[in-house]
């Protein structure tokens, strides 16, 4: 199968100093990923040798199957076929929103430069501003007019830097689903980096985590959330407590919470000190339960509270509970689990 993107086992280094090694990825044409991780992970790092700014000190990448990178060889970043979206969005001040748009399509003639600008703006619902200046648009536009800037070239990919840093949490998820919609329509591959959860779930079909120099996995939101690779990523996405247990001699986990079933670490036999990956929706509510446990914290989240509660041993867990179960710090209330993917580590 074709794929859009290539990255076969890539380090970056700086001054001797590698920052990111042993990365290996791919992406298919119209598919969307993201990188995701903490500041200072290497994730810029490495889009940035993706568009050429920086060369790779180990491996190769590939970009519509021809080779772009690897030591002391690399195609310069003007004749990659890339298109970038910056934090800072780097409209021209002095250009209309039109001209901006426009910038990237002097090889058209006039005639089809207007068609695709017009066309890209009607697409983002901003046609009514085409004359425009950047210093008269919000934030939104602005980033909204960023990114048809990059795409207006039909770029074979879409490298995009922290896209939506500047902007409030509410609207940056909400660009984050209008951006995957645009790139969709328009068949862009498109490769995104960011250190907000719910901005990758939002856009991205593949994503990255980053982390300690390398990338832990590539895979699905769904499995990167309910189906960690590493420690680091059961740590990093979502909200969790690792539940102590011990590997019984039928090679199941024992657990302060009952026994569960599960694929064990490799190398883990009967006597192995194991922890499991419990999320908030895996602990279920039920007033039928027999078993009760202390509301110790809760956090209100709207539709949902957030409760912290104690196993009889001090253990936390998080349990969400719909915001009309109103319950007390201090009350006991029911719950059962509910893991449908069980994720198990050695005990640290």
């Amino acid at each position: 199968m074709k794929t859009e993107l290539e990255l076969k086992d890539v380090a970056v280094a700086y001054d001797g100093n590698t920052v990111i090694k042993e990365v290996s990825l791919s992406l298919q044409p119209g598919e969307i990923g993201c990188l995701l991780g903490p500041s200072g992970c290497g994730k810029t790092s490495l889009l940035r040798a993706i568009a050429g700014f920086e060369p790779v000190s180990h491996g190769e990448i590939h970009l519509n199957e021809q080779l772009v990178s690897q030591p002391g060889n690399s195609v310069p970043t003007e004749q990659r076929r890339v298109g970038m979206v910056f934090q800072d969005f780097a409209l021209f001040p002095h250009l209309s929103v039109a001209k901006n748009v426009a910038f990237g399509l002097k090889k058209m003639d006039a005639g089809q430069r207007d068609a695709r600008v017009n066309e890209l703006l009607q697409l983002v619902g901003l046609a009514h501003l085409k004359e425009a200046h950047p210093h008269q648009l919000s934030g939104g536009q602005q980033q909204r007019i960023a990114l048809i800037r990059a795409m207006a070239p039909r770029p074979d990919i879409l490298l995009m830097d922290e896209p939506f840093s500047s902007l409030d949490t509410e609207l940056r998820e909400q660009l984050a689903r209008e951006v995957r919609e645009l790139l969709k329509r328009d068949g862009i591959t498109a490769i995104l980096v960011t250190h907000d959860q719910l901005e990758a779930f939002a856009m991205a079909d593949v994503i990255g985590v980053v982390g300690e120099g390398r990338l832990h996995q590539w895979d699905s939101g769904y499995n990167i959330y309910h189906k960690p690779q590493s420690r680091f990523v059961a740590d990093f996405i979502g909200q969790g407590v690792m539940l102590p247990g011990k590997v019984s001699e039928a090679l199941a986990i024992d657990t302060e919470l009952g026994t569960i079933e599960g694929k064990l670490p490799l190398g883990c036999k009967p006597g192995c000190e194991i922890e499991l990956l419990l999320r908030p929706d895996d602990v279920l509510h039920d007033d039928e339960s027999e078993l009760k446990l202390e509301v110790k914290e809760r956090a209100f989240r709207g539709a949902e509270y957030l409760y912290t509660l104690a196993l009889p041993s001090g253990q936390p867990i998080l349990c969400l509970v719909q915001s009309h179960h109103h319950h007390r710090i201090g009350e006991r209330i029911g719950i059962r689990l509910d893991v449908e993917d069980i994720a198990l580590f050695p005990a640290r």
